[in-house]
């Protein structure tokens, strides 16, 4: 069996890995062709050029790249009709993956698989009726979705989400890092949001620890914004932990927390794994405020919240993102955090926590369908 597979960014790295481990267990005589990064490497694929190359965000980044970028698509799309897969598994970063499946089903009749649905659920739902015409098969995280891709034409398998098969600390690990209550700041992993985001975290930190004088900040940074943090977080009032990328007590710290004040994004999928309750604020450019506010089709984007069909995850999006209304959100979840701590067990549940790792099931989902 010939699986080409691409991955454009870390994640799908990850996801794309888990998916081989998975093919490989289940069919043991399966080659791979493709691009990917190094934990794809480490499951057998030799990337034809470094995935890095298509690791790049932003209209402002794009633009330098586009002609090398559009050079890697036809390259793609050749060297998978020269040599024809059995599938060809294309894993998120769409604006690179879709089109090379657009190339290949425009001349063939290879099977296309598209790891990871777009989320149409939220806004632009033409999306997917634009990706039914060279997609054949959707492998889907979150299980709301199956319904919405099946509906545009393309067969989808729900197969859980990654975030229910990483390791979380032991209460042993966290009981280890001393008492007090514990406050997880998560200002986000990108340099814009760390900007836009941390002098409001820092005052609404300010006003948590004036209500609750044995508090503590926790900040885990990330790879590209560890200084801008070390640097924003300097003039915060309050006592303040920066752990640099890849601590080894990451994992623990989110175990120990009381609270955390995050920024959107997947990280509320790993607080709700950790069980640690949560607010959530985010705030953007004006202009993509105005143009996405307009576009938003859900009335959350915390992923808590839509998965276990809740709204218990207080968020202050946009204009809503100011320091008062988030510490008063934060002392209210201090104070009574039941109603998040069941819907989180909610949403890991709903996310295939218990059952076959997601990679397995997503390779289950492909071998299936090729029958």
């Amino acid at each position: 069996m010939k699986v080409f597979v691409i991955a454009g960014e870390a994640s799908g790295d990850k996801l794309g890995a888990a998916l081989m481990a998975g093919l490989k267990t289940l069919r043991p005589d399966v080659t791979f062709d493709g691009v990917g990064g190094p934990l794809m490497q480490t499951e057998g694929l030799d990337s034809r050029f470094p995935m890095e190359e298509l690791s790049v965000m932003g209209l402002a980044e794009i633009l330098p790249k586009y002609r090398a970028l559009k050079a890697r698509i036809r390259q793609m799309a050749q060297a998978i009709l020269a040599d024809p897969p059995d599938v060809l598994i294309t894993i998120d970063s769409p604006d690179f993956c879709l089109r090379v499946a657009r190339l290949v089903k425009a001349a063939s009749d290879i099977r296309t698989v598209h790891y990871v649905a777009p989320t149409v659920w939220a806004w632009r739902p033409k999306r997917a009726e634009k990706m039914a015409r060279h997609i054949d098969h959707v492998l889907a995280l979150f299980p709301f979705e199956p319904p919405l891709m099946q509906a545009a034409g393309m067969a989808c398998d729900f197969v859980g989400h990654p975030v229910v098969a990483e390791p979380v600390a032991s209460q042993t690990d966290a009981d280890a890092l001393g008492s007090g209550t514990v406050v997880l700041v998560l200002p986000g992993s990108r340099k814009g949001e760390v900007s836009r985001l941390a002098d409001r975290f820092g005052a609404a930190a300010a006003k948590i620890a004036a209500a609750v004088p044995d508090a503590r900040f926790v900040i885990p940074t990330t790879r590209g914004v560890q200084d801008l943090v070390q640097a924003q977080v300097a003039g915060w009032d309050v006592p303040v932990t920066v752990l640099p990328p890849g601590s080894p007590d990451k994992a623990a710290w989110f175990k120990r927390a009381d609270v955390a004040l995050a920024a959107s994004g997947t990280v509320s999928l790993e607080l709700a794994a950790s069980g640690t309750p949560m607010v959530i604020a985010y705030d953007m450019a004006w202009l993509s405020r105005i143009i996405i506010s307009r576009m938003l089709m859900v009335d959350t984007v915390t992923l808590v919240n839509l998965v276990s069909e809740t709204r218990v995850v207080p968020e202050f999006i946009g204009a809503d993102c100011t320091p008062g209304p988030i510490a008063e959100a934060v002392l209210q979840v201090l104070a009574d955090p039941q109603a998040q701590l069941a819907a989180m067990r909610m949403t890991m549940e709903r996310l295939g926590q218990g059952g076959d790792p997601p990679g397995l099931r997503a390779a289950r989902a492909v071998l299936q369908r090729l029958e």
